[in-house]
């Protein structure tokens, strides 16, 4: 049974809030159309980042998110940012970069290098939230068979990437990367279509930025991203979808 347990969070103001606190069993998460408004998304705090959990937790619309030195916190926005594969939308700058074929684009290649490099803080940021308990989690989980990476190669350097966790036929992305310019969009763009090819149905894409609303992600309700998840997680993408490879890109 959940217990509730209390929060203070620091922003503007201190602000103490009761969260469900998760036990020891693995299976176990609040609804979560049970969501608070306030925080937008907060839904439970504490367990582990243990594969079954975070699989578990996915399968039923939830994430985790926290910064260093806090609980293990857990959240299900209100509204999620997502795309169906075909939808992707390339402009006409990146249809002429993709001709350029000066870089190719493979899958997990390299997953430890580019959850490391999402981790690092951005120019706009003072610190991440891929704490390394996070990225020791979704190196497991990598391990595990469950979390996958596309990178972006220039040579053999590694210019861009993203990576995420597969739940049948939807991928729901964690984070991205560039080290040159749109190269976390070729990514992206890799990934959409490679997924367009092996039946996958969703990219869940968790937040709503600029950068991701010119690629064509939309947003939807969080009860629809779950009718999607019933409807997708039990159903595999065709043979070989995740396995070591490059990804041709088509910029048709």
């Amino acid at each position: 049974m959940l217990t509730l347990a209390f929060l203070c969070l620091r922003d503007a103001f201190t602000m103490t809030i009761y969260l469900p606190q998760l036990t020891a069993d693995e299976t176990q998460f609040p609804d979560a159309k049970t969501a608070l408004n306030e925080p937008e998304g907060l839904l439970a705090m504490g367990g582990d980042l243990a594969p079954k959990r975070l699989l578990n937790a996915y399968r039923c619309g939830i994430f985790p998110w926290f910064s260093e030195g806090e609980p293990i916190l857990w959240w299900s926005p209100a509204e999620r940012a997502t795309i169906e594969p075909q939808n992707c939308h390339i402009s006409s700058s990146m249809r002429r970069l993709i001709r350029k074929n000066n870089v190719t684009v493979t899958i997990n290649h390299a997953f430890p290098d580019v959850i490391n490099y999402c981790a690092q803080p951005r120019a706009a940021q003072a610190e991440t939230w891929i704490t390394k308990k996070m990225i020791d989690a979704y190196i497991k989980l990598h391990h595990y068979g469950a979390a996958h990476s596309i990178e972006v190669w220039q040579g053999d350097k590694l210019v861009g990437g993203l990576y995420g966790v597969a739940i049948g036929r939807i991928f729901c992305g964690e984070s991205m990367f560039s080290r040159v310019s749109n190269s976390s969009k070729i990514a992206f763009i890799a990934l959409n279509q490679h997924l367009s090819r092996f039946s996958g149905k969703l990219i869940d894409c968790q937040m709503q930025t600029a950068h991701l609303r010119s690629l064509g992600v939309l947003k939807i309700s969080r009860q629809q991203f779950i009718l999607n998840l019933q409807k997708y997680r039990d159903k595999n993408t065709e043979t070989g979808c995740w396995q070591r490879q490059t990804i041709s890109l088509s910029c048709k």
